[in-house]
């Protein structure tokens, strides 16, 4: 295979952004994006979004959403289930956001009181308006030969989990940050592509194991470290990409940067 070609081998959502991330075999990727990736998110008694950056353990609650049905349910440690209907009920809520844009969400009842109990705070569960997503990027893609490249350089005595980056796209087959050499350009990721936009900035979420999601590595400081600071004053890894076609993406397709494919 060439260096500059890849397949993907992990596919990951988050049906509800900041609880535990779903494994997927395949799935298609919209113009925004996964469709109902990161489609619910929490807002905590301050009117800001609350997730696994502040509250870790969130990612032990397992979410499951039928689009067909309208149902989310939500698995907690202890076993309890919390299933109801997942549409959004009232006036539309405008949450801030990176950027300065506001995201428009509106209330999923039936959900808050287990949430709010877990948490220790009055936590409430949003639904995103069509349009409004809250996710840093439409499509994340992260090379299994980057991840292994900090594990070395920082001697790592355990390998690093790589939910921990919270990645939809994760590949193997190519070169150690090769994804950093396709900003700027136009990726095929199985029969969708994608434009690579900028490296993924990481934030503190990535010091929580992501199966406990207890503070257990600086990773902040390791990727610092290891790979500096960029001009942004961001520590990176991986890249953010928004959609140029849709298309499906499954577990073995091909990630092929399309300037490289047509310079041959």
């Amino acid at each position: 295979m060439s260096a500059a070609i890849g397949r993907v081998v992990r596919l990951r959502t988050a049906p509800v952004k900041g609880l535990s991330l779903l494994d997927r075999e395949s799935l298609e990727i919209g113009p925004q994006g996964v469709p109902n990736d990161r489609r619910f998110f929490l807002l905590g008694p301050d009117g800001q979004h609350r997730s696994g950056m502040a509250h870790g353990p969130l990612v032990r609650i397992l979410p499951h959403y039928d689009p067909l049905t309208e149902q989310l349910a939500l698995t907690f440690p202890d076993g309890t289930h919390v299933t109801g209907g997942a549409r959004a009920t009232g006036q539309p809520i405008e949450v801030p956001w990176s950027g300065g844009r506001p995201l428009l969400a509106r209330p999923v009842e039936g959900f808050d009181e287990a949430l709010s109990a877990y948490v220790g705070m009055p936590i409430r569960l949003l639904r995103a308006d069509p349009g409004s997503r809250p996710s840093s990027a439409h499509v994340t893609i992260l090379s299994v030969a980057s991840v292994e490249a900090v594990e070395r350089a920082a001697g790592l005595p355990e390998g690093v989990d790589d939910r921990r980056f919270r990645m939809l796209v994760t590949i193997d087959g190519v070169a150690a940050y090769a994804e950093d050499s396709w900003v700027g350009q136009e990726v095929a990721v199985g029969s969708a592509v994608v434009r690579v936009d900028i490296e993924a900035a990481r934030c503190a979420t990535t010091t929580r194991d992501p199966a406990t999601g207890l503070r257990d590595l600086d990773m902040l400081r390791i990727l610092a470290d290891v790979r500096g600071v960029s001009a942004r004053k961001t520590v990176d890894l991986g890249v953010y990409c928004d959609v140029v076609a849709p298309g499906r993406v499954a577990i073995g397709d091909e990630v092929r940067p399309l300037e490289a494919e047509a310079a041959v």
